[in-house]
């Protein structure tokens, strides 16, 4: 029997007062956000703003990065994408590592404190000349001349975080040492996304298990670990819900996970999802306040602002407490479509919202501070070499 709106605003206020939303009245509430989401949304919102101020004040954070995509090159073809390129294109791009050095110098010297390594998904698989590269400068796979790379922009004064898609427990052990942290989006739980027709029916990758298995090899290596949930790549309501509650077992079991990004599907030109609507704000702003109340208060929570440029202030009451990176120096190579916004911009509509805007590092503040079997001795000495007492950077853009 359906719940009525009386009972779904109940169960809400029960989230921020009581316990974290249950399973049932949340596939409810994601039902309804789906249908006619204004008719939850101002309740919903002030209830996910309430509990997200309640783990973090007043404050909305952001990181400065570069963003760095090692290789474009992908064995993977989702239906939305248009990253992932051929060897046979004029834009099929690995960098070398001199290209590395002068990209991570270049964002030292711009203020930025993130090197954000994003790339293809198993090249070599795919592709025998990259492979060939690769054996020619001696290395068997693109996760080994990802450690090399990461070596390089470390070395030049900036904290990689990597996102390299599915990656083994031996992989990432060897990135460890040289990455602040990691991430892997899960986008979606749900195999029916992997079936004909689908978003990800010609991505292996993007198979849940797979995926799911990664991020909880993370928290046995100790790795603080980005994951999240893509909407809107034809994912139904509960399927968005069972999502967010796998990364918050993960999160409970591995106790790693310190960011969840809720991104939204933006339609590309040349995909064969072109046609296919972007949700609306309404919906993402729902989606995020709904999983503030099944991750609950701590849980940074981040949306990204360059995919939602109109919606700021209404994600700003959804409850999130981050905005995720902002490159002064690289355009979103993801999404080339959607420009970062300007920092002084960003910080004026952040506190247009009532909210402070403070830089942070790839790692949270707590995890710097309070967790230091996060990270490999000289990795954390480094990372409190350049933060204040709280965990944050000690010199920012944004003083």
């Amino acid at each position: 029997m359906a719940m009525t709106r009386a009972e779904l605003l109940e169960r809400i206020r029960k989230a921020v007062d009581v316990e974290p939303l249950e399973r049932a009245a949340a596939v409810a509430v994601a039902e309804q956000l789906e249908l006619e989401p204004r008719g939850l949304l101002d309740p919903l919102l002030e209830a996910g703003r309430e509990l997200g101020a309640r783990g973090h004040g007043r404050t909305i954070t952001v990181s400065l990065n570069v963003f760095i995509p090692l290789t474009n090159l992908c064995r993977d073809r989702c239906a939305y994408c248009t990253f992932a390129k051929d060897p046979r294109s004029p834009e099929a791009k690995t960098y070398t590592l001199e290209e590395v050095r002068a990209i991570s110098r270049k964002a030292r010297r711009a203020g930025c404190s993130e090197a954000l390594f994003c790339l293809g998904d198993k090249p070599e698989v795919a592709y025998r000349g990259y492979r060939d590269w690769l054996g020619a400068r001696g290395y068997g796979s693109t996760a080994e001349y990802l450690v090399d790379a990461c070596r390089v922009s470390y070395a030049e004064g900036v904290f990689p975080h990597t996102n390299a898609g599915v990656l083994s427990a031996a992989e990432m052990s060897a990135l460890r040492p040289c990455n602040a942290s990691m991430g892997l989006m899960l986008e979606s739980t749900s195999r029916r996304l992997r079936e004909r027709g689908q978003a990800h029916y010609y991505a292996p990758d993007k198979e849940p298990a797979l995926r799911v298995a990664m991020t909880r090899e993370a928290g046995e290596l100790r790795i603080p670990f980005t994951s999240g949930l893509l909407i809107g790549i034809g994912e139904t309501p509960e399927e968005r819900v069972d999502t967010l509650y796998t990364i918050r077992e993960l999160a409970y079991a591995g106790e790693h996970i310190q960011e969840v990004i809720v991104q939204n599907f933006h339609p590309k030109p040349g995909t064969s999802m072109a046609q296919v609507p972007a949700p609306s704000e309404e919906l993402m702003a729902g989606t995020v306040a709904l999983a503030r109340l099944i991750l609950g208060p701590a849980m940074n929570l981040q949306a990204p602002p360059n995919l939602s440029p109109s919606s700021l202030p209404l994600l700003a009451r959804s409850g999130l407490n981050d905005w995720g990176g902002v490159s002064p120096v690289t355009i979103d190579y993801i999404n080339p479509e959607a420009p970062w916004p300007e920092l002084v911009e960003l910080r004026r509509r952040t506190e247009q919202a009532g909210y402070r805007l403070r830089e942070r590092l790839c790692v949270y503040p707590e995890f710097i501070r309070e967790r230091p079997e996060f990270f490999e001795p000289e990795m954390l000495e480094r990372l409190r070499s350049v933060c204040d007492e709280e965990g944050y950077p000690a010199s920012s853009r944004l003083s």
